[in-house]
Formats: C-alpha cells, structure tokens, sequence
C-alpha cells in the first residue's frame, strides 16, 4: 500500500506464516464492507510469524521515529462506529528512530496464541483478527497498516444430541407434528425430518422451512437484535391431506451458516432457528420455531 502523499510515497507489505514458514491456508470471507476477500486462516493455539517488507517510492528516503508490528483481536460494533474492543494486543517493536532508504523487510513472530473466539462479520457487529504495522511519524502523520487473517475453530461431535419433536395447532381446524432426527448440527450436516399431517380443516396452499440467524448486540436500553432468514426450503406446494407425512433432507453446506456463538466476551451472540411457516390459501402465515445448535467439525 502507499502513502505519505505523492513526493515520498513508502509501499508496506506483510506475508504471513504459522511458524517455521510454513504458509497458512486461504480462505476467502465477506468483509465489513461485504466484499469477498481472501485471506490466512489460523486456529486457535496457532502462530502467527512472518515478515513486513517496507519500500520507500520514487528512490526517497523516509524518516521515522520508529516501527511496530501488533497483533490484535477486535469486536467492533457498528452501532458504535470507530470503536473496537481489543480481546487480544500484542506487540512487537521491530525498530527504533531512524530512516530508511532502501527496501527493507522485519520480522515477526507471535507464538501459540489463545485465539479461541471465531472471525465473524454480521449485520451490527464483526470480530476480527489484523497484523497491524505502524510506522510512526510526527511531521507528516504515521503509515498504518491491516493485515486481517480469518480464525476458524473446531470442535468434537456432542455426546447427547437429542430429537425435535414440536406440534402446530390451532383448535379443531389443523394439527401438525414434525420431527427433526437432532437439535445440533455440523456445519456440513444434513438436516434430517418428517412433518406429519394429523388434522387438515384449513386450506393450505404453502409451506416453507427456513434457517434463521438471530444476532444479539449491547445489552441493557443499548441491546438490538437482527434476524435474517438463510435459508429456505419448500415443504410444500399445494394441498396436504390428513394422515400425510413429508419428508425434509436439507443440505446446510449449501449456505452461509456459522458455529453458534454464546456471549462473546460480553458482546454478541448468534443463534440460529428453524422456522416452519404455513400459509393458506387466504395468506395467512402460520409460524413454528425452534432453536437449533451449530457447530464446526471441521476448517
């Protein structure tokens, strides 16, 4: 990246390792602003090392009062904008008062770091990781740079994963069991169920599954709660009878899901809901919903 204007320019570069130069993984992710980038990806326990390579443009040299690599863990929340919570800040200074004249490359290394939040980038709220470089001028302002790498963390199949079994009733006119084989899911699993029609006194016309995210921020008169639906998934087109079952097969690595989050660090939650919605031929929508858990079993 340059900087510092069109006289003297300087270009900051990083490459990143996860120790012994070892190169991490890619993966690309949506940013802040809803771009697809690609960057590192990490987990927790992992090193962060690597090199910034510093280039003054146009054969000038640039004066500084010294150069910084930080690592740092961030939550901002967008309601709150140009404030971050630093969860993890480390530092590393890499040189003292001085000029530069020529290319020059430092090195890094933050060793087995305790990265056990997920990168997460939401409607009013984003957790991240950067490499930021600084090099620190008092005339004409500092170069600051972001590096982001993505962490990704998994975890082992749960011991007790019970059923879900949930009914929809309304008086005398319709009454409906379904049934889900779990109540957590892998982020590759497949959602497995039936949907039983016991009693049909109204006339149906629609029926739709849909996998909604309920994101949690603040707390107290400063809480808000977004929900978006993922995923969508017709049930039905047309008419049930009674006595008829439906089955439902949902592939979830087909959309953009993540683990289920609880308070991190006493900022945001995420959960996600499966909500069954019926509609009549009047459209009139009928709805059923119930928490599921998610969770990564694998990068």
């Amino acid at each position: 990246m340059n900087f510092l204007g069109f006289k003297a320019p300087v270009t900051v570069d990083a490459e990143l390792f996860k120790g012994d130069g070892v190169k991490p993984e890619l993966v690309t992710v949506r940013s802040a602003s809803g771009v697809p980038e690609t960057i590192p990806l990490y987990k927790d326990g992992d090193t962060v090392s690597g090199f910034v390579t510093v280039m003054p443009g146009f054969g000038k040299k640039v004066d500084h009062q010294g150069i910084k690599i930080e690592l740092l863990g961030q939550i901002e929340a967008y309601y709150d904008k140009g404030s971050f919570y630093d969860f993890i800040a480390a530092v590393r200074e890499v040189a003292g008062p001085g000029e530069i004249k020529e290319e020059t490359k430092f090195d890094f290394e933050f060793p087995n770091l305790e990265m056990v939040n997920e990168s997460y980038s939401g409607v009013n709220v984003r957790l991240r990781y950067v490499v930021k470089v600084t090099i620190v001028r008092s005339f004409r302002g500092s170069v600051v740079t972001d590096f982001p790498f993505c962490v990704r963390n998994t975890t082992t199949l749960p011991e007790i994963n019970n059923s879900i079994k949930m009914e929809v009733g309304i008086e005398d006119c319709l009454h409906i069991e379904f049934e889900y084989k779990k109540s957590k899911y892998h982020l590759k699993d497949v959602l497995v169920g039936k949907i039983y029609f016991l009693l049909v006194q109204i006339k149906l016309k629609h029926m739709e599954l849909e996998i909604r995210r309920r994101e949690t921020t603040g707390s107290g008169s400063n809480q808000y709660n977004e929900t978006q639906t993922m995923a969508k998934y017709e049930v039905m087109d047309g008419a049930p009878v009674k006595g008829e079952c439906i089955p439902i097969r949902l592939f979830l690595s087909a959309y953009d899901l993540t683990p289920t989050y609880k308070n991190v660090n006493n900022k945001f939650s995420v959960k996600y809901f499966l909500n069954l919605v019926l509609v009549d031929e009047e459209d009139r929508r009928y709805f059923k919903q119930q928490e599921i858990h998610l969770f990564r079993t694998e990068m």
